[in-house]
Formats: C-alpha cells, sequence, structure tokens
C-alpha cells in the first residue's frame, strides 16, 4: 500500500487558467488541426515518455468523452505517438508518427471508453507505455491553447495522484535525507507530497515555474542514487 503525506500545504493555487500570454490561449506553433486535441495531446505523449524514460515497445491510449469522439478527425493520435517518440509540436514527422512507430516494431493500441473520464476532463487519455522490463502510466488532460495538466501516474510500484499543472518534479529515492538538497536548491515550490512502497519514497514537488535549464543540470546531477524526472 501506498502512504501519502502532504509536508507542505501549497502557498497558491496554479491554474489552467493563470496563462502568461496571448499564445497560451492561441496555442503554440504546431502540427494541426486543434491546439486542445493535438499540440494538447503531443504534450501529454511527450510527458509519458520523460516519465518512461525514452521509447517503449508498447503504447496503450484510453480516450475518454470528447478524446474517444474525436480523436481519429483532430489528429489526436498521430499527436500522442508522436509525442511518446520525442517530436515537438511544430516537427511535420507528427503526421506520420504512428507509422514510424509501426515501423520501429513498435505495438499501438487506442480504446475508445464509453464511460466517463476518471478524472472528470472531456479531454482525457490515460497512456501506459512497457518493454521487457519496466510499464508507466500517466493520465493526463488537455485544458487548451496546448497546455496540459497530468492528473495521475503510475511507475517503480507508486500511484500517484498530482494536483495537475505542470511543472512537476519526481524524486525516488531510498535515503529521504537527500530531499535536503532539492529543498534547498534554486526552485519555487508550492507543495511537496511524499509517497512511501516499502523500502522506497516518492517525492512529488509541485514547482511554480519551469526551472532555468542551469537549475535541471544542477538538479539531476544532484546524485546517482535517485530517479529524477521533471515533467
Amino acid at each position: 500500500m501506498n502512504a501519502v503525506l502532504t509536508l507542505e500545504k501549497p502557498k497558491k493555487i496554479k491554474s489552467p487558467m493563470n496563462y502568461k500570454s496571448c499564445f497560451d490561449v492561441i496555442g503554440p506553433i504546431m502540427i494541426g488541426p486543434s491546439s486542445s486535441h493535438t499540440a494538447g495531446a503531443l504534450a501529454i505523449g511527450a510527458a509519458a515518455r520523460k516519465l518512461f524514460g525514452g521509447t517503449p515497445k508498447k503504447i496503450s491510449i484510453k480516450y475518454y468523452e470528447s478524446f474517444a469522439d474525436t480523436h481519429k478527425g483532430h489528429g489526436t493520435d498521430f499527436a500522442i505517438i508522436g509525442g511518446v517518440l520525442g517530436f515537438k509540436a511544430n516537427d511535420a514527422g507528427v503526421i506520420n508518427s504512428i507509422a514510424i512507430a509501426e515501423e520501429q516494431g513498435i505495438e499501438v493500441e487506442f480504446h475508445e471508453m464509453s464511460e466517463e473520464s476518471p478524472v472528470q476532463h472531456a479531454n482525457t487519455a490515460c497512456v501506459t507505455l512497457s518493454d521487457d522490463t519496466h510499464e508507466i502510466h500517466l493520465t493526463g488532460i488537455s485544458v487548451g491553447g496546448g497546455t496540459i495538466e497530468v492528473k495521475y501516474i503510475e511507475l517503480e510500484g507508486f500511484g500517484v495522484e498530482l494536483n495537475g499543472p505542470l511543472p512537476i518534479l519526481i524524486v525516488i529515492n531510498e535515503d529521504e535525507r537527500e530531499m535536503q538538497k532539492f529543498k534547498e536548491s534554486d526552485l519555487t515550490i508550492n507543495s511537496v507530497s511524499r509517497y512511501v512502497n516499502h523500502d522506497a519514497a516518492l517525492f512529488a514537488f509541485d514547482l511554480d515555474t519551469t526551472p532555468m535549464e542551469s537549475v535541471k543540470d544542477e538538479l539531476l546531477s544532484l546524485d546517482d542514487s535517485s530517479q529524477i524526472i521533471l515533467l
């Protein structure tokens, strides 16, 4: 069983409606047709790729509500697979991502779910990536303008409910004392949640803003005993 303990209450609530510019509403430079169903779907796939740590051998996607109804016509399928393969939103190769995945021997499955979204949002995709050694699950929603939220993840035996808005820093280790390094780093942390699974602990840091590249490099080099993922 996972145990969860909130270590620090949020200083403020991040909202997907707190856009920083008009481009957050219009959407990113992208392969169309829809920022919600295409760019947002690609971002969900890209987040799943980060969580998995590379390219999987199998991709299984469950669509709910609006995504289930319109994924074929709105390009959601090739977009989300493109994200899993590591394509950018404006890469012309996104359109051919399903064929590219199949050429690489990757098994791809799409499932249209008839029930309501498990996270109560019309644009919901549940992505499962796997190979011979490990499997991850990510439930994401597309909230408009290419912006997404990650609501739930499963990896390394942990099941983690998240606040949603990115960025989120995930750290897994067996020595909780190492967490002090992250708390003392140059990050604006809204809250930290701790999950325990046997001898390992997972910490989910809800960050206010995406850290600079130098800060990200510093985080990833803090120690070699932790699994560190920045969504």
